[in-house]
């Protein structure tokens, strides 16, 4: 097939099957951790407030040191620096399932999840190495970062999924545990394939991403599409509760992330339509115009099956947004600081879907499930007007690629 064309070339790359295994190994747990610690956590000790504190406090120290962890990476290289991290991440997990087991205090939890922050930038690392590999080539670059974007949608749709299925089916800390051994695992394949590792600079740049031109309005983007995700992940989940089908709720939204990863795989075999830095107010108004797809479907009709319909259209304008922001962010990012460039607007992602959960959460309690759909569109609709006002200001220097 002639879309198949472009990522055939991509993975005729020498190296490029192997790490790309490997990473897809170690990225799978990122969508199975915070399910697996919820479960375990209040499947023993019988609170959510708990569990939900504790993956809160997690994702706080990940906006916190994943930053410094992408700047040693760039600085001292990825195999000396992500394996030890991730070592040190597992024993983390493994001390949180160990507390639980055994009934330790209720602060050894929030210490131990804590200690998971350190566990490198996955994707982060992988885009990375396809700007080594692919260097000069805008088209390749494309179909990589739209692969990877899939990528991300794929682990992010199965890992729950798979979390939730060995939490059930067996004990309640197996999803930690198993997590804990993909990561491990596929950090060492990983890291172990040193030919594609991008070189480390004698001499690290020192303006830092987060003052280089273009990327705080960027960022700024981050943060509030992080808040459509959050939000929506949220206000599904309470309402497919409200209507008594709450173990469908997963896979409501595993159609959202379905829709996506088909959309990124697509987005990558076509032909780019102008720089990227134009391209990102068009596709966050489609994610802006099919978010209201949901919110029509929950309100007309409260009907779960059209809602799960609806998610499903509207996810498809998530990757192709994802792919032309992480773009931007590939192009405003100093030369050799790219892995701490991308954990930076990962971290925004991450902080906006903490403040979308929480906003969505009390819209849900104070309104109800149905008017919660409204939250993702008004946070779409602030990520178009910070896009264009980036656009304006061109996202960009005089040395933006096109």
């Amino acid at each position: 097939m002639p879309q198949l064309t472009p990522y055939r070339r991509l993975f005729g790359l020498p190296g490029a099957r192997a790490f790309t295994a490997g990473n897809l190994i170690a990225r799978l747990p990122m969508g199975m951790f915070s399910v697996s610690a919820v479960v375990m956590i209040a499947g023993t000790r019988g609170s959510y407030a708990l569990a939900g504190a504790v993956t809160a406090t997690g994702l706080a120290a990940t906006a916190v040191v994943a930053p410094w962890t992408a700047r040693l990476v760039d600085r001292h290289g990825q195999a000396r620096v992500a394996l030890p991290a991730t070592v040190f991440a597992v024993l983390g997990s493994l001390a949180l399932l160990l507390c639980v087991r055994h009934g330790a205090p209720d602060w050894t939890l929030f210490v131990s999840y804590a200690a998971t922050a350190t566990t490198p930038n996955t994707g982060g690392m992988s885009r990375a190495r396809w700007a080594h590999l692919l260097a000069g080539d805008a088209k390749g670059l494309h179909t990589a970062n739209s692969f990877e974007q899939a990528a991300d949608e794929l682990c992010f749709m199965l890992g729950p999924v798979l979390a939730a299925f060995l939490c059930g089916a067996f004990f309640p800390e197996a999803g930690t545990l198993v997590g804990a051994v993909l990561l491990l695992t596929g950090m060492v394949l990983f890291t172990t394939r040193r030919a594609t590792e991008p070189p480390v600079r004698a001499h690290i740049p020192a303006k830092a991403p987060l003052r280089a031109p273009g990327m705080p309005p960027l960022l700024a983007v981050c943060l509030a599409m992080g808040a459509v995700f959050g939000s929506t992940e949220v206000v599904t989940l309470a309402f497919a509760d409200a209507l008594g089908h709450r173990s469908a709720a997963g896979a409501v939204l595993a159609l959202q992330a379905a829709g996506s990863c088909a959309a990124g795989l697509l987005y990558g075999a076509v032909k780019r339509a102008g720089p990227a830095a134009s391209r990102l107010p068009w596709c966050v108004a489609a994610m802006t115009a099919l978010l209201t797809l949901p919110l029509l479907a929950a309100a007309l009709t409260g009907w779960l099956p059209l809602v799960a319909g609806a998610l499903l259209i509207a996810g498809m304008a998530t990757a192709p947004t994802m792919v032309t922001t992480m773009t931007l962010v590939q192009q405003r990012t100093p030369e050799g600081r790219l892995n701490e460039g991308m954990t930076l607007a990962v971290t925004g992602l991450l902080g906006g879907i903490a403040c979308g959960s929480a906003l969505g959460g009390w819209t849900v309690e104070h309104l109800s499930a149905t008017a919660g759909y409204g939250i993702p569109v008004t946070a779409a609709a602030v990520t178009l007007a910070l896009s264009l006002y980036g656009a304006s200001n061109r996202f960009t220097d005089q040395r933006t690629p096109h």
